[in-house]
């Protein structure tokens, strides 16, 4: 009896030792199935991050392109409109210190000094006074009157002369002459209107010449008298009502080689 008990006992703990590592083979089972479908899941969260790394990534490089593209955009644009040739109508409604290019044809210039030169230019419709343009010694020999040139720099005002200064100019090739008739002005003499034709290329008629000094002269080198042939030139002259008004030739512009310079001369 203590046979068949041992041996059922032993066939108990047989069957409980297979049921125990049943059990256990299946919470292995179960466990590993776990730590994989943990991994599987540790996995796809991985990819799934990684995607959302490369998706941002990709975002952020495309608004970099697109920033990028914005400024490249709107640098070409900004120059674009500074480079834009201005009617003189545009020009004179056009702030002071702003950026601006007209085509215009030299009337005259100043003498070339240092690598600059100041011209007088004129159009149809107004006119340009260009004050210490970039020029190099041979191009000043091209700017003759006539010639025309476009040019880019700022508008400004000095003492009441508005003008372009900083400016830069290049040749128009193939383009025609032209030489701007001279305005009479005379009828605006002493008024504000006179103005309206700054820089341009005017005359004044039927006005008598006056004494420049009190020994009768009809002019004087430099302003006072108390300069020499080639100094700028100095001359009064009335209208029909007895208004005066004081002329001056300034040599840099017509030295003493010019006909200008020897008509007040010959006063």
């Amino acid at each position: 009896m203590k046979k068949k008990f041992a041996l059922l006992s032993a066939c108990v703990l047989v069957m409980a030792a297979t049921t125990s590592c049943g059990k256990n083979q299946d919470e292995a089972t179960t466990t590993t199935t776990t730590v994989a479908d943990a991994t599987t899941v540790a996995e796809d969260t991985t990819a799934a991050e990684d995607t959302t790394v490369a998706e941002d990534t990709t975002v952020a490089e495309d608004t970099t392109a697109a920033e990028d593209t914005t400024v490249a955009e709107d640098t070409t644009a900004t120059t674009a409109e500074a480079a834009a040739v201005m009617s003189y109508a545009d020009y004179v409604a056009a702030d002071v210190d702003t950026a601006v290019t007209v085509e215009t044809y030299v009337q005259a210039t100043q003498s070339w000094w240092d690598n600059t030169i100041t011209a007088y230019t004129q159009d149809a419709d107004g006119a340009y006074f260009i004050y210490g343009m970039a020029c190099s010694e041979e191009d000043a020999a091209k700017l003759v009157p006539g010639t025309k040139i476009k040019v880019s720099g700022y508008k400004s005002i000095w003492s009441g002369e508005v003008e372009i200064v900083d400016a830069t100019f290049e040749f128009v090739e193939g383009a025609d002459s032209y030489i701007a008739p001279a305005t009479d002005v005379t009828a605006f003499l002493g008024t504000d209107d006179i103005e309206n034709y700054m820089n341009q290329f005017v005359s004044f008629k039927g006005l008598t010449v006056e004494a420049a000094s009190e020994d009768g002269a009809a002019f004087l080198y430099k302003y006072d008298g108390s300069g020499a042939d080639g100094d700028d030139l100095y001359f009064n002259v009335s209208d029909a009502n007895g208004n005066k008004y004081s002329f001056t030739v300034e040599s840099y512009l017509c030295d003493n080689t010019t006909d200008v310079y020897s008509a007040v001369k010959n006063l």
